[in-house]
């Protein structure tokens, strides 16, 4: 472990994350929507299940490799595509750094804060997240963009329902500019935390929010407010439209936001290879359940046709063990490679990916699996006779 990692868990990253990071920034990390009942239920989920140990023939070697979106893995963890990770200025290219390290793919975001051609470079294992911004022609250059950057996979995200408000405070709106009239505004939180502005300052950089892989019809890259106006007031796509996108890009393609059995079939028909299901981390209804609940009945409708991964509320290596046994084929982490970066930037990141990876291999050797893919729902106790949710049909 690097001497800068101060964390033993994801516990303790999230409390240093918290210290650290200014308060509008940790209000975006923390994000969630109205009342946080789903931010909530995502945790809530895993703790209604359980494990049955066993004692005799415990194993001494662990294979917990899988392949996802024509990706070899080394572990079911896929770094899940965050926007503006300029939280630290290790920012996109560290995080994808560390999973590299790590032995896993990087998911990078439209809303990135670095472009995708510095990513890729980081890590030979990048899949591209596609927001529906702008015009056809702006996403077809974007798409045409991450393919030749290198990217290996495309998703689209879907699951967004613009709603800003939450119950514990929102953070500023992102800035259209970074004029000296902005940056007065901003300057209050940033010097709030002065060992975060200060190491920034260190990179002779300042955290200014440009989003690059949402560059306009210039090439330029616009501010993050700027190209959220364009977001907000971009119709969404229809499902000819996501098919046209998988047609477009030709190579392995995910499906981001499932909730419904409909929408997995929807998937299906466009030619997806995988989807994810998730409520985008509590932002997208609050009151949708954890998409954990409901994860065996898409796997049964439509699994023996597509991949199937999950994300929300994932914390420790049990939960992904826990998500595998209920069908899952891999996960995504957003919030808890977050906290790390937070804390200690690329080391941070790396740190959280390998306490993960150890409670996936503690979690099997309590159970007594040496490889991930026997684990099954008979290694599961449900501790709630009531968890699982069946999703509209």
């Amino acid at each position: 472990m690097s001497t800068k990692v101060r964390f033993r868990n994801l516990a303790e990253a999230e409390r240093l994350a918290k210290r650290r990071l200014p308060r509008a920034v940790w209000l975006a990390v923390k994000a969630g929507n109205e009342q946080g009942w789903t931010l909530q239920e995502n945790l809530r989920a895993f703790n209604e299940l359980g494990f049955s140990p066993t004692i005799f023939d415990r194993p001494t070697t662990f294979d917990t490799r899988t392949t996802i979106l024509g990706l070899d893995v080394d572990f079911p963890v896929l770094v899940s595509p965050v926007g503006a990770q300029a939280i630290h200025p290790d920012g996109e290219v560290g995080v994808a750094r560390a999973a590299a390290r790590a032995g896993t793919a990087m998911g990078l975001s439209s809303w990135a804060s670095d472009a995708v051609a510095d990513v890729t470079r980081a890590n030979d294992k990048t899949i591209f997240q596609l927001y529906w911004v702008g015009t056809k022609p702006q996403i077809e250059a974007r798409v045409e963009a991450a393919r030749a950057a290198g990217a290996k996979a495309l998703i689209v995200t879907l699951d967004w329902s613009h709603t800003p408000r939450r119950d514990w405070g929102v953070p500023p709106a992102p800035p259209s500019d970074m004029s000296p009239r902005t940056m007065a505004t901003l300057a209050p939180e940033a010097l709030s935390r002065p060992l975060w502005f200060a190491s920034y300052l260190r990179r002779g950089r300042i955290p200014e929010l440009k989003v690059p892989n949402l560059f306009t019809a210039d090439g330029s890259a616009p501010y993050f407010g700027k190209a959220w106006a364009e977001f907000e007031s971009t119709p969404p796509p229809t499902w000819a439209d996501v098919k046209w996108l998988r047609e477009l890009w030709g190579g392995p393609f995910m499906v981001k936001g499932v909730n419904t059995i409909k929408d997995a079939k929807l998937a299906v028909d466009l030619g997806a290879d995988a989807i994810s299901l998730s409520n985008h981390g509590g932002n997208n209804i609050d009151g949708s359940p954890s998409p954990l609940r409901y994860l065996p009945h898409v796997v049964e409708a439509v699994g023996d046709q597509i991949d199937v991964m999950v994300d929300g509320g994932i914390r420790r290596g049990s939960d992904v063990v826990k998500a595998v046994a209920l069908g899952a084929k891999a996960v995504f982490v957003g919030r808890a490679f977050l906290y790390g970066l937070a804390v200690s930037g690329e080391d941070g990141v790396h740190e959280v990916l390998q306490i993960l990876r150890r409670g996936i291999e503690e979690t099997m050797y309590g159970i007594g699996h040496s490889r991930l893919s026997d684990v099954s729902r008979d290694d599961l106790m449900f501790l709630n006779p009531h968890f699982l949710v069946p999703p509209a049909s």
